[in-house]
């Protein structure tokens, strides 16, 4: 919309100059003073005067002074007025408003700025009656707005705000547009008013307490609810996942509010804090979001949400809202909270608790915004030209209707009663409606306090009853409806729609810094457990326990997000410093919990494995990677709108995995497997024990780029690697157990080769080349990082050998170790579930137990990485058979039907490597060797150890057997 503005504004230093600027800016006056009148043949030659004249300013108040005293002698602004008064047409009005905003932005000295805000020019443009159905006028009018305000600070604020005529027009011509059709405009307006109320100007702050906060705050807040009731119908009509594009947008909107809100608050301006927290409440939190949560007579008149939708708004308000007055009175309503703050008062009680009952009730404002606005100018306008006999005919009686907002003997009264609620307002003698000009926001006129006392509830309503019912370790009454209502949503795991809502209302309020500890002491939800503590809420654990247990049944409708948020409050509630002060009973029945999740997943992995599939490995390692690199954030799950629909078992709707039911057998499968993880990992951490079995492949126990190793007396097999771009290299393929590796001799140390590349044998495929009996096509993907992902190739070229002996040998190899590395982490699968391990041994180099922690697969890199200098650490990672099983080593029949139970015993540090006699271990006995298998020597029959060279021999050999 500004572009072409922007780019003369680029360009004003370019085409001025200090010689000509004051002479153009002189022609630009005669050519005004002779075109007063706009026309149909004048109109182009205006527009471009204005933003001439635009461009002369912004280059003389960087450049020439001069320019602006002769803009002030001349009053040119009258000018601009002038041609806006007349019915010019919206391309000059927009032009002009376009012209205008820029001069402002653009214009950095205080003095230049001082000059044009002069005359009170500005705030004539401001309330100019522009015709706001042109949008292209609207936009133009509401960034001029901004920008002002954007200028706005205590010196600059007295030309804007007039405290003799009570006149502010640049705050209450913003903010009749809070309710604006089109989302900018009113994210506009939020700026605006975020500007102004950041000003530490106590006067002007004084005048919108007075003559603007109540009136705007009430249709503020009625707009709010309005959106809620409309997001509420959305919810309740679309259970089909029909129109999830309305619902994501009147969910963004309802953040929108919030964080508008909280900004306010954050501002930390006693004045409208005070005013917008009686509003929140009393008008919307209390009577439509908290009302709601418990089942009412349909009869009763009162507006009302859904309880999943109510309880998913709280969540957001909690989350996003830490204002304690606010907070604190909302989250002990809840807790403690009983229906009679919501009935109806007779009305001979108007004295004492009708004021009460009319405001806690979500009601249409009697007055637009832009009506009370007008009515409080007028009387404060009358205020000041009060004169004893010049009074209008009808003037008394309007004021009787709308007596000024403050009454010196009601703010004696409001001062006594400070620890009350604030917000009290007089209602009419049928109590039914309030008129929002009788509130009486009066006590914000109290002197502040150094201890200023915190906003509750109102009391009056407070029933012995409730105070008994809220006394630490009591449990939910029926006095306590609300909390009742959290309760008995927990019960019922069957079907987790309200659940996820209640765990994360729960969630929220005991992460909210602004809620009174001693409120969540008393549910025993503290916000941070006290030490040598050994109290918790005994009926929450137990019920979380009951959704992790439904969670691990086969029929379980609990979705991911809701065990996962159930695990978090576990924790929360029973951990303090890490110590787990969890009793025995409810500990013993959270195992049984885990053990049903142990049962579930070797369902699927029994099916999976003796059908050969080899998906389930991958599905294994790919969810705890997408589950450790993505936890679960309240704050973006309550942001997402699909949650508030039916769960639904379909991917179909585009729902994220972790929010809705599984979907056939690999969906079941992949929630089996996520399961297990979330209820292992939280009974490691009750158990204060450390993981040391996943993940199943640990980055920082893998051979890496730019390693050097020692490779003495190691099976390499010489290639040239050509890449997909066509570059080629001469490099050595080595196979280790998980890993394959093209390595070239160190120049350094005789024997030592430097790793050039690494990559996972599991993640690996090789196809032969028709065309050519030498190559072999490798390619190798990087793990995807999502299950839905596309995998990305991290190897993709052609390996050339020298014969077609060494190209079969090399894809025997790497297919054979493809295997072995699968087979070996599958076996780790077996351990985890407690299954017995039946080892193969016709896989190269296969541990033959995994009972003990000790012969994971990951010792067998233990103290071989990157030597760096040190040249005392000589140790080779393929130095003995319990490391790596590619290099050749004495192979004895009768060691080959070994039995698989004998464990192989580590290594001692001083074994050699190039050992060809009889095997003296019963590590070496018991593992394989992928030369032993694969060379052409035992291909052929013969027996016994075969010729092994080294990096020493290449230069020797040709490099083609090394």
């Amino acid at each position: 919309m500004f572009g072409r503005s922007k780019s003369w504004v680029s360009g004003s230093g370019r085409s001025s100059s200090g010689v000509h600027s004051l002479d153009r800016l002189k022609y630009m006056y005669h050519v005004l003073t002779k075109n007063t009148t706009v026309t149909d043949l004048n109109r182009n030659l205006l527009v471009e005067t204005i933003r001439s004249i635009t461009e002369i300013l912004i280059w003389g108040d960087q450049n020439d002074s001069s320019v602006f005293d002769f803009f002030l002698e001349k009053n040119m602004f009258v000018f601009f007025l002038n041609i806006l008064r007349q019915k010019s047409g919206r391309y000059v009005c927009g032009q002009l408003l376009q012209t205008l905003n820029m001069l402002f932005e653009n214009i950095n000295h205080e003095t230049s700025l001082y000059y044009l805000l002069s005359n009170n020019h500005v705030n004539s443009i401001i309330v100019h009656k522009f015709d706001f159905s042109d949008e292209e006028i609207m936009g133009y009018y509401i960034c001029f707005l901004k920008t002002l305000s954007v200028k706005l600070n205590s010196h600059t604020v007295h030309f804007f705000y007039n405290e003799h005529t009570n006149d502010f027009a640049l705050y209450t011509e913003a903010i009749k547009f809070f309710n604006h059709p089109e989302h900018m405009v009113r994210v506009a307006v939020r700026n605006i008013t975020l500007n102004i109320y950041k000003v530490n100007n106590q006067p002007m702050l004084h005048y919108i307490r007075d003559k603007t906060a109540v009136p705007y705050f009430s249709n503020l807040v009625w707009f709010i609810g309005i959106h809620v009731i409309e997001l509420d119908k959305c919810v309740q009509t679309d259970e089909e996942h029909k129109n999830r594009g309305s619902l994501s947008d009147l969910v963004s909107q309802h953040l929108d509010h919030l964080n508008y809100l909280n900004d306010i608050l954050i501002i930390n301006c006693e004045f409208l804090n005070d005013v917008l927290t009686d509003h929140l409440l009393n008008r919307l939190l209390l009577p439509l979001y908290v009302y709601s949560l418990v089942t009412q007579d349909q009869t009763t008149d009162r507006p009302r949400i859904s309880p999943q939708v109510s309880l998913y708004l709280l969540s957001q308000v909690f989350l996003t809202i830490h204002y304690a007055p606010l907070v604190d009175s909302l989250a002990d309503v809840i807790l403690n909270g009983d229906l009679s703050m919501f009935s109806s008062k007779p009305e001979r009680d108007v004295q004492r608790s009708s004021s009460e009952s009319s405001i806690r009730c979500f009601i249409k404002p009697q007055e637009s915004l832009e009506k009370s606005l007008e009515i409080n100018r007028q009387r404060g306008k009358k205020k000041l030209q009060k004169r004893p006999n010049y009074k209008n005919v009808g003037e008394e009686e309007e004021e009787d209707k709308h007596p000024d907002d403050e009454d010196p003997s009601k703010s004696s009264d409001m001062g006594a009663k400070g620890a009350k609620a604030i917000g009290e307002t007089e209602v009419n003698a049928a109590g039914a409606k309030l008129c929002l000009a009788e509130i009486e926001m009066v006590i914000m006129e109290r002197s502040k306090a150094a201890e200023k006392p915190m906003l509750h509830v109102k009391e009056e309503n407070t029933t012995d009853e409730e105070k008994s019912a809220a006394a630490p370790g009591a449990q939910a009454a029926p006095s306590r409806p609300f909390l009742d209502m959290v309760y008995s949503t927990l019960e019922s795991t069957d079907y987790d729609y309200y659940t996820l809502f209640v765990l994360c209302l729960l969630y929220a309020m005991s992460r909210n810094n602004g809620i009174n500890p001693d409120k969540l002491e008393k549910i025993q939800l503290p916000l941070k457990p006290v030490k040598d503590s050994h109290s918790y809420n005994h009926v929450l654990v137990e019920r979380l326990i009951r959704i992790m247990s439904q969670a691990a049944h086969p029929d379980g409708k609990v979705r991911l997000a809701t065990l996962e948020l159930a695990c978090i409050l576990l924790k929360q509630l029973v951990l303090i410093d890490g110590d787990c002060i969890i009793k025995d009973v409810h500990l013993a029945c959270f195992e049984g919990a885990r053990e049903e999740s142990v049962h579930l997943l070797r369902h699927f992995y029994k099916v999976k494995y003796y059908q050969g599939e080899e998906i389930f490995l991958d599905m294994f390692e790919d969810e705890y990677r997408s589950m450790m690199s993505k936890p679960l954030n309240v704050e973006y799950l309550m942001m997402d709108e699909s949650i508030l629909l039916p769960p639904t078992g379909t991917p179909l709707t585009g729902i994220d995995f972790v929010k809705r039911l599984p979907c056939g057998d690999v969906e079941r499968t992949r929630r089996a497997i996520r399961v297990f993880f979330m209820l292992r990992a939280l009974s490691l951490q009750l158990r204060k024990e450390p993981e040391t079995q996943l993940p199943l492949t640990r980055e920082e126990d893998l051979i890496k780029t730019d390693d050097v190793l020692d490779l003495n007396n190691s099976d390499l097999i010489a290639c040239t690697v050509i890449s997909k771009d066509g570059d080629q290299v001469q490099r050595f393929l080595a196979v280790d157990i998980y890993q394959m590796s093209l390595v070239e001799p160190d120049s350094k140390r005789l024997g030592w080769g430097v790793v050039k590349f690494a990559g996972l044998l599991q993640d690996m495929q090789v196809t032969g080349v028709e065309d050519d009996s030498r190559a072999l096509n490798i390619t190798i993907h990087k793990p995807a990082s999502t299950p839905h992902s596309k995998p990305f190739p991290i190897l993709q070229a052609t390996f050339i050998f020298s014969d077609h002996i060494r190209c079969i040998i090399a894809k025997q190899r790497l297919a054979k170790g493809r295997i072995q590395a699968r087979r070996m982490k599958m076996q780790r699968i077996s351990a985890l579930l407690d299954l017995p391990v039946q080892p193969s041994k016709e896989v190269m180099g296969f541990g033959q137990s995994s009972s003990s922690s000790q012969h994971l697969p990951f010792r067998f890199y233990e103290q071989s990485r990157r030597v760096g200098s040190d040249v005392a650490v000589q140790r080779s990672v393929f130095a003995s058979v319990d490391k790596v099983p590619g290099f050749a080593v004495a192979q004895c029949i009768n060691q080959h039907s070994a039995s698989p139970a004998s464990s192989p015993s580590p290594p001692s540090s001083g074994s050699s490597s190039g050992s060809t006699g009889p095997c003296e271990s019963v590590t070496t006995s018991l593992t394989s060797t992928p030369s032993a298998i694969q060379s052409p020597s035992v291909r052929s029959g013969r027996k016994g150890r075969r010729r092994v060279f080294s990096l020493s021999e290449a230069d020797s050999h040709g490099g083609h057997w090394v």
